[in-house]
Order: C-alpha cells, then structure tokens, then sequence
C-alpha cells in the first residue's frame, strides 16, 4: 500500500515510486567481513569525538560503496540535530551535482538533551542516507522516495551488517 504522498505524484514520479517499492533489499556483498568497521562507528560514538566518528561513518561507508560498484560520497558528521516545529532532523542526503560527489550528512546529537544518539539509531541513519544514494546510483532511479521497498532496503543493509536474520 503506497504512502499518502503517492496521490499527489505526477505519472512519471508514480513509475519511479512503484519501482522503488518492488525492490526490497540489496545484497552487500562481503559483508560478513565489515564488523570491525561497524565496531569503530560503536567505538567512536562512545568516545564522543565527532572527527572519530566522521572517519568511522565515511569508511564504512567508503567499504560499502566500493563493494556495491557505486559512485563514492562524501560523509560529514555534524554535532547537535537541527529541530523546529517539525520534529529533529537525523540525517540528509545532497545528489551529486557536476562534479561534486554526493554528500551525506548525519548528526551525532539529539536535538533537545544534545546527548549523544544511539549506535543502532546512528548506523540506521547513515545506512538510510546511503540508500538515498543507492537509488540514484546503484538502482538508477531519476528519484529517491521514502517507499516501503526503501525501508525494507535500509533493514536488509542493517540485518546484513549487524549479522541478524
């Protein structure tokens, strides 16, 4: 069952969003061998320290990328969530644009208490920005929508590197 917003999309972006939708993992090859680089995200999250955690985020993710066969992006971890009305923002992604990579920005701390967010949340996080960029680059879709498929890829990433069935 599509998403509420699906009424509102123009022919086109509906083909793009069923598409999307009928795609629900993606396979990470080697995936067995990337724990010690999720552990490092656990490790620097525990630190505190937001370059550690930045090195940590863009290498795993430099890892999955690269066995994926997709177009690297640029990783920035920034501190304290950004918030409005509107809830907390977790993480964005930026397409790339020309010559510039693609960039993925995730935040460290949560908005209200400015504590540091949860190692699963942070890695979810980052597996969902890095979906944004799968869509345009590995399954080449012209858009990248919040379907059920985009989630049930981000848990198919997650169970694959946190080794659960």
């Amino acid at each position: 069952m599509p998403f509420p917003y699906y009424a509102k999309l123009k022919p086109r972006q509906k083909a793009i969003y069923r598409r999307s939708d009928s795609i629900v993992e993606v396979e990470l090859p080697g995936a067995e061998e990337l724990s010690p680089l999720v552990e490092s995200i656990q490790q620097a999250l525990a630190l505190e320290e937001r370059a550690a955690i930045e090195r940590a985020a863009a290498e795993l993710s430099a890892v999955i990328l690269q066995n994926l066969g997709v177009t690297p992006a640029r990783i920035k971890v920034l501190s304290v969530r950004p918030s409005n009305n509107w809830g907390e923002l977790h993480g964005e992604y930026h397409p790339a644009e020309g010559q510039q990579r693609a960039v993925l920005r995730v935040w460290m701390r949560t908005a209200q208490q400015k504590k540091i967010v949860a190692f699963r949340t942070f890695l979810r996080t980052l597996l969902h920005e890095l979906c944004h960029h799968l869509d345009y680059e590995l399954l080449e879709l012209a858009d990248s929508f919040h379907t059920d498929g985009f989630f049930k890829r981000e848990s198919s990433l997650f169970k694959q590197l946190m080794r659960e069935n």
